[in-house]
């Protein structure tokens, strides 16, 4: 179904009234925002993402309602993965509380943009090639190899700096001080120098970009309409703000999550590696014609049903191994009992 143009400008209109709102009202004091500051505005723009859904569902059909649904899902558990590299980022610049939010709202809209720039070559690509989807399915079943070998390993996340961000410290002359949200500001002899802010933005932007590599063929193995693709890595990128800082305690805990999130872009791999043999084109693959077998299709419904089950199964082994692990490590602490305790 092809959508309206006046839609597209509708939903564009609107998404750039809130981030600029959300923009304005985060620069105009900068602070670390509450528990309560950020569930109300996670719940918030996760209702909207929900009733969305909803409208989808209703003016549309049930079948692409699901899709945006599990697509969102998808984005979402993604986002929550890119929040650890988040904090080590934080920790990495020593960001000041205040500012954080601040940082993370200007690399997220960057990552926005940049994200619809790879929609649309996607969605061209896919137009235009169907073989196309044979490589997004190979490159998320050896993402979600990487990803699982990097869990079983069980080391701390180590940011490493991307080749932008370390051009750009040693081209531009930079100061080491904070400067509240300033980007740039005036050296010796009147030349610009660039902040701490910019390069944290910057590094928040372009990992975000690196982290879209997988994201945006993941959802594409969900869904095959760019709009759907789009509102769903938009409502995922609205509340990642609050969610850094609502949960940023309980990431540390969701111990399993890179196993929960290598199975679901494996899943999503092999989907997508099944519908590109549904509509073969590549002539040294059953010799140019399409495998017409009705199991290479994956229903969306039962995609729906993997994705909530596996995040839902990933949080309550990783929640009670943590508290399992908190517990052993609580009792090594306080040693063993002596009998002259008791008297």
């Amino acid at each position: 179904m092809d959508v309206p143009t006046w839609v597209w400008i509708a939903t564009f209109a609107v998404t750039i009234v809130i981030f600029t709102f959300d923009l304005v009202i985060v620069g105009r004091r900068p602070h670390e925002p509450s528990m309560k500051e950020c569930a109300t505005y996670l719940s918030i723009y996760v209702g909207m993402a929900i009733l969305f859904g909803i409208g989808v569902w209703v003016t549309w059909d049930h079948q692409h309602g699901l899709e945006f649904f599990s697509g969102w899902l998808v984005e979402y558990s993604l986002s929550i993965d890119n929040l650890f590299i988040f904090i080590i980022i934080m920790a990495k610049f020593a960001v000041p509380k205040e500012l954080q939010q601040y940082a993370l709202m200007i690399g997220i809209v960057m990552a926005l943009v940049m994200r619809a720039i790879f929609i649309g070559v996607g969605a061209a690509a896919i137009e235009q090639f169907s073989w196309v989807f044979y490589l997004f399915g190979i490159f998320l079943i050896y993402t979600a190899f990487k990803l699982a070998r990097e869990g079983a390993e069980d080391e701390d996340d180590e940011f490493e700096e991307n080749k932008l961000v370390a051009f750009v410290e040693r081209r531009f002359p930079a100061t080491s001080e904070w400067h509240g949200k300033k980007l740039l500001i005036s050296g010796d002899n009147a030349k610009k120098m660039i902040t701490p802010m910019f390069i944290v933005i910057l590094t928040l932007g372009t990992t975000d970009l690196l982290f879209a590599l997988d994201s945006i063929p993941a959802i594409f193995g969900i869904t095959k309409e760019p709009y759907l693709v789009l509102t769903a890595n938009i409502f995922a990128l609205m509340g990642l703000r609050q969610l850094y800082f609502l949960i940023g305690g309980l990431l540390q805990r969701l111990i399993y999550l890179s196993y929960g999130l290598a199975f679901l872009l494996a899943f999503i791999g092999v989907k997508l590696f099944f519908h590109a043999l549904h509509e073969n084109e590549l002539p040294f693959i059953n010799g140019g014609e399409p495998l017409d077998y009705a199991w290479l299709e994956i229903p969306i419904w039962l995609s729906l049903v993997v994705i909530v089950a596996t995040l839902a199964i990933t949080a309550a082994l990783s929640l009670w191994a943590s508290s399992r692990m908190s517990a052993e490590e609580q009792d090594a602490s306080t040693g063993p009992r002596r009998d002259w305790e008791d008297g």
